[in-house]
């Protein structure tokens, strides 16, 4: 197996091809093995499932340095992709969604089950995401320490990609949260600077939620990249409205996303 490893989940249609083409694109930046994975409900249908995914290795040429290798096994997307990922040592899974409307209908009541399922980072990339140069990522944090634990990962992406990582918070009108979103984003800039990452700051201000602020610097700075900790059961029930929008964002940017309860150990 190759030192990195990405998990590209294959369910045979254009949002898996996008997942893997994107996968591909990252390995211009560092040589990895590509698996495809597709969960089967029956060994019938792995069976089948093992001869289509050749057909869809035989579609992509990989270029040099990139492996693309399959992996079949009977199991649930919503229980088992995040449990194979740990299991073979993945660094990153990246699947795809048809946006919105498939998010919803791919999730339904189990919002975001997914992705909370495992503790290996999932890059999301809709149907019509268009790999391009990453040369901004945005991170936005709030007052929870989980929101911190995607900083170290997005550290990397910048190191791996040669981006400036735009860290974002909202501004707060009590005097001590103030202070304390002040403090927070000093302290991930100094580390930042110590990692030699190039890095700015900023507190959003003004009316409207903050993920349409986050979405609206987006478009204003060219960020090609969102990174976000997902921690929804702490202390902010609204979070499934924040990460989803996010994830299926109308500028079609990927998305990185961590869940902070299954996360290892805190950046800080």
């Amino acid at each position: 197996m190759s030192k990195n490893l990405y998990i590209v989940p294959h369910d045979f249609t254009a949002v898996g091809d996008a997942a893997l083409k994107y996968a591909l694109h990252l390995g211009k930046y560092v040589h990895t093995e590509i698996q495809l994975l597709h969960l089967a409900n029956s060994k019938a249908e792995a069976i089948k499932a093992n001869q289509k995914l050749d057909e869809v290795i035989a579609r992509f040429n990989a270029p040099e340095g990139i492996i693309i290798s399959k992996l079949v096994r009977e199991g649930s997307i919503f229980e088992d992709i995040g449990k194979i990922a740990h299991k073979q040592g993945a660094q990153l899974i990246i699947m795809g969604t048809h946006g919105a409307t498939g998010f919803q209908k791919l999730f339904g009541s189990n919002a975001m089950k997914v992705i909370t399922s495992s503790e290996v980072p999932f890059l999301i990339v809709q149907k019509d995401t268009i790999p391009t140069e990453i040369n901004n990522i945005i991170v936005p944090i709030d007052l929870t320490k989980e929101s911190l634990q995607i900083v170290n990962n997005a550290g990397d992406l910048a190191n791996m990609f040669g981006a400036t990582v735009h860290v974002v918070g909202e501004k707060q009108n009590d005097e001590l949260l103030s202070q304390q979103m002040k403090n927070r984003i000093l302290i991930i800039k100094n580390q930042y600077e110590e990692r030699k990452v190039p890095c700015s700051v900023e507190f959003m201000k003004g009316s409207g939620s903050y993920q349409k602020k986050v979405l609206t610097y987006c478009a204003e700075k060219s960020i090609d990249m969102i990174a976000i900790a997902y921690h929804s059961e702490s202390l902010l029930p609204q979070f499934d409205t924040f990460a989803q929008s996010l994830i299926t964002n109308d500028k079609k940017l990927p998305c990185m996303v961590l869940n902070s309860k299954l996360a290892s150990a805190l950046y800080f």
